[in-house]
């Protein structure tokens, strides 16, 4: 595995469209990196620059402290892991991992190449579709195929391309699961980009936001979500979302215009404001309750049930130790 390293990273397509800008980035080797941001933030970009599969305008990439950013992909030994599937279909799951084993640059003993295969089979759950051709699997199963295939190879850097955004909402919690703790059991350098917040707090050791191309934070999924530097990093993590609300409806400061509270820190039962309930929804373990406050959405969300009626008029507080304050711009004013 490798320590990665990007610096002052510039990158445009047709010499005028600016995808990424002045990327800096360090990440650990053996850490689970996740890059976060909505589509057309230039997460893939930075993908592709890492593996050598775009070339950059300037800025460079290190392994290890050592430039690789002329190198040919090839020759930087990453494994790149894609949305789609990406198997060869006349192959049998055996014959898919076993591919990038036989390439001529490893030349492995088959021996050694079933000792690995067997190893990753076990892993991934599939060592009983190991004669299956690709196209008999489901969805699942062939993204355990693309990712095991990525795995068996024990490059310096995984990359992986919001692989799981295509699978059903159950595969891709259980996935998550087994793909955090394969990464963990093979010391695995991963960096790994999604939109979904979920995944990101799931499988981070570390994120980082994106913004048109920009990295605007960086850190563990708890800072992010407790600490975040700007409405937009706030709205990234967190679910049901943040409310985002003017800071006069609490009379908080004339200075300060926005202010940041989670759904948790809405306190529901007492409180010396008012609001009529606009919806509830019970999730099990929790219940989201939409509150209308002076003509604004607060959203509030208490463990385990909660009795109320559409309309009803409720009082709540706020967790005033816990409220996040924003200039005009939307970025983070840390007194109040």
């Amino acid at each position: 595995m490798a320590k990665v390293e990007l610096k002052n990273l510039f990158k445009t397509y047709d010499k005028k469209i600016l995808a990424l800008e002045d990327i800096n980035l360090t990440i650990e080797d053996g850490q689970f990196f996740v890059l976060l941001g909505p589509s057309g933030a230039g997460k893939t970009t930075t993908l592709r620059c890492i593996a050598g599969l775009e070339k950059i305008d300037s800025g460079s990439v290190l392994f290890d402290n050592e430039p690789v950013t002329d190198d040919q992909p090839a020759s930087r030994d990453v494994s790149f892991v894609f949305q789609q599937f990406s198997l060869y279909p006349h192959y049998t799951v055996y014959e898919n991992l076993a591919f990038p084993l036989r390439s001529p640059m490893r030349k492995l003993p088959e021996e050694e190449i079933y000792k690995k295969i067997e190893n990753i089979s076990k892993m991934l759950k599939i060592s009983n579709k190991l004669k299956n051709k690709a196209t008999e699997l489901s969805g699942g199963e062939m993204q355990r195929v693309a990712i095991g295939r990525a795995l068996v190879r024990r490059p310096n850097l995984y990359l992986m391309d919001e692989p799981l955004s295509s699978l059903d909402a159950k595969l891709r919690e259980s996935l998550r699961v087994e793909l955090k703790n394969i990464q963990t059991n093979l010391n695995a350098t991963i960096l790994y980009v999604t939109h979904d917040q979920a995944e990101a707090t799931t499988l981070a050791d570390k994120i980082g936001v994106l913004k048109e191309g920009k990295i605007v934070q960086i850190g563990t999924p708890e800072e992010i979500y407790e600490n975040p530097n700007s409405i937009y990093v706030s709205q990234r993590l967190g679910s049901p979302k943040i409310n985002v609300l003017p800071s006069s409806l609490f009379k908080i400061n004339d200075n300060i215009p926005t202010i940041g509270i989670r759904p948790e820190n809405i306190l529901l039962g007492t409180g010396k404001y008012s609001g009529k309930v606009i919806s509830i929804e019970n999730l099990g373990s929790e219940t989201v309750v939409a509150i209308n406050f002076e003509g604004h959405e607060v959203l509030s969300s208490i463990q385990g049930a909660y009795k109320s009626s559409i309309n009803e008029t409720i009082n709540f507080d706020i967790n005033m130790n816990k409220v996040l304050t924003f200039n005009k711009e939307g970025d983070r004013i840390n007194e109040r």
